[in-house]
C-alpha cells in the first residue's frame, strides 16, 4: 500500500512539473513574438525597409495626382504641379497663401510612411497624419499633428520648430537634415498597437513620443494646442501635405500599413 501510495504521488508530481513546463514555454513564446513585433517594427521606422513589396502602397506615381485632392475639395488645383516625377508647391492663383494643403484621399491608421523631400531657401510645409476632413475647421492643423519639414536656417524661431520634429511638441535631433535644395527622407511610423510614433531622418533615428495617454495630454497642455479639442484625437485620418509658403517637393511616397 505504501508503495502505491509513493507511485500516486511520483504520478501527480510529474504531471504538475509538465504542466508547469508547459505553461512556462508558452509566456516565453508569446513574449517572443511581442518582442519580435517590437523589434521588427522599430527595425522599419529606423530605414530597414528592404524591397519595396505587395505589401507597400505607392502613393505618388511621379506622373499624375491620383488618390489625391485639396483640404475640403474634390480635385487638387493649380497650387500643385508635377516636375521630374515629384508634387510641387508653387503657389496658386486662387490669391491664398496658405489653404491648399494636399490630402490623401485614403484614410490610415497604423502605418510606415516613407516620403523624400526637399525644399527651397526660406519655404515651410509639413507632413499631417489624423487629418480629418468631416471636422467644421478650415486647415488641416486643427484636427492632424504635423511632422516638421522646413529650411532650418530661415524659418524656425525653437527647436520644436526643427525639420523632422513633431511641431510644437517635440524636438528632432538636429544636423540630420541636408540643405536646402537636396533631398532628404522620413520614414514615420505611426502605430497605435504599441502607443508610439517614430521619425526617422536619413537613416537615423529623429525623435520618438506616445500617440495618446497621460504623456501625450502633458504634452499638449504645455503647447499651442492645449485649447484645441480635437487636435491629435482621430487615430484613423487622412495624411496632408502642408502649403505654408515657399516652393516645396515631395516624391517617393509609400505607406505600409500595419495590421
Amino acid at each position: 500500500m505504501k508503495n502505491l501510495y509513493k507511485l500516486i504521488f511520483k504520478s501527480i508530481y510529474t504531471l504538475l512539473i509538465i504542466m508547469l513546463f508547459a505553461f512556462c514555454t508558452n509566456n516565453t513564446k508569446s513574449e517572443k513574438s511581442n518582442n519580435d513585433r517590437m523589434t521588427e517594427n522599430d527595425k522599419n521606422a529606423l530605414g530597414a525597409l528592404g524591397q519595396i513589396g505587395s505589401d507597400w502602397e505607392n502613393l505618388s506615381d511621379g506622373k499624375t495626382f491620383n488618390g489625391w485632392h485639396i483640404f475640403k475639395k474634390d480635385e487638387v488645383n493649380d497650387s500643385w504641379i508635377i516636375e521630374d516625377g515629384a508634387f510641387v508647391y508653387v503657389g496658386g492663383t486662387d490669391g491664398n497663401s496658405t489653404g491648399n494643403d494636399l490630402i490623401s484621399d485614403k484614410k490610415f491608421t497604423s502605418y510606415i510612411l516613407s516620403i523624400d523631400w526637399k525644399i527651397s531657401k526660406g519655404a515651410n510645409s509639413g507632413i499631417f497624419y489624423g487629418v480629418n476632413e468631416n471636422s467644421d475647421f478650415g486647415q488641416p492643423y486643427f484636427t492632424a499633428p504635423e511632422i516638421q519639414v522646413v529650411d532650418n536656417n530661415n524659418s524656425v524661431g525653437s527647436s520644436k520648430e526643427y525639420a523632422g520634429s513633431l511641431y510644437d511638441l517635440v524636438p528632432a535631433k538636429e544636423g540630420l537634415i541636408n540643405p536646402v535644395g537636396e533631398w532628404n527622407n522620413y520614414i514615420i511610423e505611426i502605430n497605435h498597437y504599441t502607443n508610439l510614433a517614430l521619425v526617422n531622418i536619413n537613416g537615423t533615428k529623429a525623435l520618438s513620443y506616445p500617440l495618446s495617454g497621460n504623456e501625450w495630454d502633458k504634452m499638449i497642455k504645455n503647447s499651442k494646442f492645449r485649447d484645441w479639442s480635437e487636435f491629435g484625437k482621430h487615430k484613423t485620418g487622412n495624411i496632408g501635405l502642408q502649403d505654408h509658403g515657399g516652393k516645396i517637393y515631395y516624391k517617393n511616397i509609400k505607406i505600409k500599413e500595419i495590421k
